[in-house]
């Protein structure tokens, strides 16, 4: 019997000036574990005259998770984090209460053809730290745990999986894994993982119960031990996953809570320009959409 539970394809979804493929959160999938939110950026060729431009905008409730397989990208937010992302790296923003940060095409690529190729994603909070200070933590290519079993290479990007731990600082048990396979190869998780679960093919494909997989395709499991299923030659997936939450999680345009009158109280604070603001772009913000609320 299969222990695909669900597929969930790739949505277009506009950010602004850019396009991506969404998949969290789904009508039928509204969370995975502790993740609520999960786009597919790219890939995309951006000319000498086309940029990444999303301006400052708000969060609450939540940790992001920047992850790029190609391109780069320029991080800053309202407590004067200024960094750039490559790929393989981390950016690990909390919300928590609150905090603004915008994310642009690096200067010295703004007039040059380049490409932006990645993963973006939220990770809501538990209730008890909903409100917590704000951070930011960049995590470096070098500092993520990698291993090969064979031809199949794994990278641990958050959270604790296979006995060992990313050094990303999570708040909830979790894990996003990344598999990379050169030869065709049959993988047998079994119990090494935990909570709800699911496999997003990046490229490739992937076989399991005699059913055939491929990119842009998130599978969600019936449970968390995935039992076996084959990749085929260099495929590239992301398996994430972890311990659900008791309560329910709202989301209303950037802002993800337990507590709805959080969010009410978030979206009346950045009307009315309440929310702190980044050094240098004090201007430039994205309104909130009088008619969100998803």
């Amino acid at each position: 019997m299969s222990n695909i539970q669900l597929i969930i394809e790739e949505r277009a979804a506009n950010i602004g000036n850019f396009m991506v493929g969404r998949l969290l959160p789904f009508r039928q999938k509204r969370m995975l574990g502790p993740f609520s939110f999960i786009d597919h950026m790219g890939p995309t060729q951006l000319s000498e005259r086309d940029n990444l431009d999303v301006l400052a905008h708000p969060h609450i409730g939540l940790s992001t998770l920047t992850y790029l397989f190609e391109g780069s990208m320029m991080h800053r937010d309202s407590l004067g984090s200024a960094l750039e992302i490559k790929p393989g790296e981390v950016n690990w923003m909390t919300a928590g209460k609150g905090i603004v940060h915008s994310e642009k095409t690096p200067e010295y690529l703004r007039h040059s053809d380049k490409v932006l190729h990645g993963l973006q994603i939220w990770v809501a909070l538990p209730k008890e730290l909903e409100q917590m200070e704000p951070s930011f933590v960049h995590v470096g290519k070098e500092e993520l745990p990698t291993w090969n079993e064979g031809e199949t290479q794994f990278t641990l990007i958050a959270g604790k999986a296979f006995g060992r731990a990313s050094a990303v600082p999570v708040y909830s048990p979790l894990y996003m894994i990344e598999v990379k396979s050169k030869e065709k190869t049959t993988l047998s998780l079994g119990d090494q993982l935990f909570g709800e679960s699911g496999i997003y093919i990046l490229e490739g494909g992937i076989e399991e119960d005699g059913n055939t997989f491929g990119p842009k395709q998130l599978l969600v499991s019936r449970d968390h031990s995935l039992c076996t299923f084959t990749m085929e030659a260099n495929t590239t997936i992301y398996i994430f996953g972890g311990e659900p939450f008791p309560e329910e999680r709202f989301i209303n345009w950037n802002f993800v809570s337990s507590d709805k009158s959080l969010i009410e109280k978030a979206k009346d604070d950045w009307i009315n320009q309440r929310f702190d603001k980044i050094a240098g772009e004090e201007n430039e913000f994205v309104p909130y959409p009088s008619l969100t609320n998803r």
